[in-house]
C-alpha cells in the first residue's frame, strides 16, 4: 500500500510524449499486483488457462508494456528481494486481509451477488512465487530488461534514477519519494485503456511543502509507513504542521504522546540508506517470437493474433533495433 501521502503531494498530468525516449524503471511488485487485481472476469475470477493457473500477470505484462514502448518509452521491471524484517507485521496483515476477503468474495458470488463478489475478489489478489518467476521469464522473451533488487523494488528502482540509468520510476506509491527518486510517474502501468500520465517531481513537492527529503521521510514515519504503523491520529497534514513546527521527528515526540511503532533511527535509514545495488545491465532487443507463442499460446492458452499484434508493436519500437550504447 506504502506511505499516504496523498492529501500533501499532488502529482501533474503530462503527455506520453513527454515520456517519448525516456527509460523509466518500473515497480515490478506494484504493477502486477495491480494486473491481478483488475484483469478479472465481471464476477471477480481472474484470467486462468485451461491447467487452472492465473494468467492475468501476464497479460497486463504483454499488453501494457507493449502499448507504452509502441510510443518509444523504454521500461524496465525492478522486482523485490527480500523483505526488511520490519515489514513482517505488515506482510502479515495483507495476507490476513486477503484472505478475509476470498471468503467474502466466495460468499457474494454463493449469493449471486456479482457486485460485491468483485469488489472482494479484487482484494484478494495476492503474487505468488510462481507468478514473479513467470512475469519474469515472459520479460526475458519480450526483449524487455528486468533488475532483481537485493530487497525493496522501489529503493532499487529509485536508486537507478538517482544514478541517472532511468529518468523516472513508474509506480502508484509514493515510497519512491522517500527513497529518493528524482521523478514518479503515475498510470503508465495501469491495466486498461492507457490514461493519461501523471507526474511527481522530488525536488518541486519539497519545495512546495517547504520540508527535505529528511523531514519528508520524518514526516512519513509519523503517519506510518510499511515498516511502522505510525502514530493514531496523525495523518499527512497534522504531521506536515507538526514537523514544520518542530523541525524533526525528535522534536515532534516530545511534544505528542505516541509512539510511532519503531526506532527513527531506524526506520530513517531504511529510506535514507537503503540496500541496493549497481550490478546490474539494461539491454532491449528483439522479442523472440516463437517463444513468446510457446509461452503464452501453447503453454497458457493466450490468442496468437493479440500475442502477434501486442509483439509488433515492441518490434516497431526504434530501441529494440538499437544497442543500449547507442542510447547514451
Amino acid at each position: 500500500m506504502g506511505v499516504k501521502l496523498k492529501d500533501i503531494v499532488s502529482p501533474r498530468k503530462i503527455g506520453f510524449d513527454d515520456l517519448r525516449g525516456r527509460i523509466v524503471a518500473v515497480d515490478a511488485a506494484n504493477s502486477i499486483y495491480q494486473f491481478l487485481s483488475s484483469i478479472r472476469q465481471r464476477d471477480g475470477t481472474p484470467l486462468m488457462d485451461r491447467e487452472g493457473r492465473v494468467t492475468s500477470h501476464l497479460s497486463g505484462i504483454l499488453y501494457r508494456t507493449a502499448a507504452v514502448m509502441e510510443r518509444e518509452i523504454k521500461v524496465f521491471y525492478v522486482f523485490d528481494g527480500r523483505s526488511h524484517h520490519l515489514k513482517g507485521s505488515t506482510i502479515s496483515k495483507r495476507v490476513e486481509a486477503r484472505k478475509k476477503s476470498e471468503v467474502e468474495w466466495k460468499r457474494a458470488l454463493e449469493e449471486g451477488d456479482i457486485e460485491r463478489a468483485r469488489k472482494y475478489a479484487v482484494r484478494s489478489s495476492r503474487m505468488s512465487d510462481d507468478i514473479v518467476e513467470g512475469s519474469k521469464r515472459l520479460l526475458e522473451l519480450m526483449g524487455v530488461p528486468y533488475v532483481q533488487a537485493p530487497s525493496e523494488g522501489e529503493a532499487q528502482a529509485s536508486f537507478m534514477v538517482r544514478k541517472g540509468d532511468a529518468w523516472a520510476v513508474a509506480s502508484q506509491d509514493y515510497d519512491c519519494l522517500l527513497f529518493g527518486a528524482p521523478r514518479v510517474v503515475r498510470n503508465l502501468t495501469l491495466s486498461g485503456k492507457l490514461q493519461e500520465p501523471e507526474i511527481i517531481e522530488l525536488e518541486a513537492a519539497l519545495k512546495k511543502l517547504s520540508l527535505t527529503r529528511e523531514q519528508l521521510v520524518d514526516l512519513a514515519i509519523l503517519v506510518g509507513t510499511d515498516f511502522n504503523p505510525g502514530i493514531k491520529g496523525i495523518g499527512p497534514k497534522k504531521g506536515l504542521k507538526l514537523i514544520r513546527e518542530r523541525g524533526d521527528i525528535f522534536g515532534v515526540l516530545e511534544e505528542v504522546d505516541g509512539d510511532p511503532g519503531g526506532d527513527p533511527l531506524v526506520l530513517r535509514r531504511i529510506f535514507l540508506e537503503p540496500d541496493v545495488t549497481g550490478d546490474y545491465e539494461l539491454k532491449w532487443r528483439k522479442p523472440d517470437r516463437e517463444g513468446v507463442l510457446e509461452f503464452l499460446c501453447s503453454e497458457h492458452g493466450f490468442s496468437e493474433e493479440r500475442v502477434l499484434s501486442a509483439l509488433k508493436k515492441i518490434e516497431k519500437a526504434s530501441f529494440t533495433q538499437k544497442s543500449l550504447e547507442e542510447w547514451f
